[in-house]
């Protein structure tokens, strides 16, 4: 019965979602070329608290769980495991006043309203999957932009997105690429649960009364032997993830 009451609702979700995508293009592209980064940034936050109550109408809830107070001041690199693309607005969100910017596939740098031109002028890393020179290459470039300009990037060291929930081996040249070119910043764990639950049934329809958490754990310093940091941090994460 679930399944069959989401056709409807996934179709009004998918109107939602694409129309706010759309409005929010052009304001972007506004207020990136006449007010600068500051106005492009704030934009990016709006459209991505609007992306979230889009998937209110699925029934989804979110909680984002940080009980640290974390320096606005300092470069972040936000490590997470990855389970669907509905993991990004929460954390653009809620971690906005660290200016958190993406590790992505170049893919997604084209032909998506608002997503892609976020991406492409925002200061996130388009990788090519298939060439790891150009992506080792994009990598250092954010490492390096965070540590100047003190704010955050937001790595999956999985790769990919876990379809069941159950967290992949991290592949740890990225990240440890980040930690060399981001020296002062500081390790940002955040275990993601459930949102592998709204592709539970594919593409479409999506899934229902899904509760998306996010729990941020304590910061790492960047120091000591970058194997020892991302081993740490790996079980850090995975011991937050609910395998259900």
């Amino acid at each position: 019965m679930m399944k069959l009451i989401a056709y409807p609702l996934t179709v009004i979700y998918f109107l939602f979602f694409g129309l706010t995508l759309v409005i929010f293009h052009p304001i972007q592209w506004l207020y990136l070329n006449v007010f600068g980064y500051q106005a492009h940034k704030k934009s990016v936050s709006i459209l991505n608290w609007f992306l979230m109550r889009c998937l209110n109408l699925l029934g989804t809830r979110f909680s984002f769980r940080n009980p640290y107070t974390i320096p606005a001041n300092k470069p972040l690199i936000i490590v997470t495991n990855h389970q669907s693309m509905y993991d990004i607005p929460p954390i653009i969100w809620h971690m906005r006043k660290h200016h958190p910017k993406f590790v992505s596939k170049k893919e997604l740098g084209k032909g998506i309203p608002s997503v892609s031109f976020n991406l492409r002028h925002g200061g996130s890393a388009l990788i090519d999957r298939k060439d790891g020179v150009q992506a080792l290459s994009e990598i250092a470039k954010l490492g390096a932009y965070i540590e100047n300009n003190q704010r955050s990037a937001v790595i999956f060291p999985e790769g990919t997105r876990s379809r069941n929930g159950y967290p992949k081996p991290f592949k740890p040249t990225g990240l440890k690429t980040l930690l060399k070119n981001a020296p002062s910043a500081l390790v940002v764990p955040i275990s993601i649960n459930n949102s592998w639950k709204l592709l539970r049934y594919g593409k479409f329809p999506m899934g229902l009364n899904c509760h998306l958490t996010f729990d941020v754990h304590e910061p790492i310093p960047n120091e000591g032997s970058h194997d020892a940091l991302i081993e740490k941090t790996e079980a850090v994460i995975k011991k937050g993830i609910v395998q259900a």
